[in-house]
């Protein structure tokens, strides 16, 4: 079942950089940003991903957490983390279960083929796994800050 705004979110487990297990529920506590993009080292994906690097300290400040997910396996979200700095943890969704949860696969085109493809999305969860906003369809320029003021808001609430 897909998530739902002001619902909780279904707990999960998945692998990430560095060797990390993230789940949900050990997140409990901590304010989590989850962004789903297409793929590792394009330009819109690595101008997003830089984007959350550059307001990591912001992110914190906030008591936000931020991790990126893609269908990418783990050496190319390694190799993507390292090149790009980023302060942040990828998952790797080759079994596309958080995409799912999340609804993120769509129905694309590119030059006339239809393929499915990641949606380029953000999801806000307080500090209870409560899904608080979302973001669908997202356009790179601008975003990144748009989700930073949520997440400052909801920090003060």
């Amino acid at each position: 079942m897909a998530v739902t705004l002001d619902q909780l979110v279904a707990d999960f487990s998945a692998a990430a950089t560095s060797g990390v297990q993230v789940s949900l529920s050990a997140l409990k506590g901590q304010q989590v940003v989850i962004y789903f993009y297409p793929k590792d080292s394009t330009p819109g994906c690595t101008t997003e991903g830089q984007g959350f690097r550059d307001h990591y300290p912001a992110f914190r400040a906030a008591n936000t957490l931020v991790f990126g997910v893609s269908r990418d396996g783990m050496k190319s979200h390694e190799n993507f983390k390292c090149k790009q700095e980023f302060p942040f943890e990828l998952i790797s969704d080759k079994d596309e279960a958080l995409c799912q949860l999340f609804d993120v696969i769509k129905l694309k085109k590119l030059y006339g083929k239809e393929y499915l493809g990641v949606d380029r999305s953000t999801f806000l969860i307080d500090q209870n796994g409560v899904l608080r906003q979302e973001w669908r369809g997202v356009k790179v320029p601008g975003h990144v800050e748009a989700v930073l003021a949520a997440a400052q808001a909801l920090s003060k609430r």
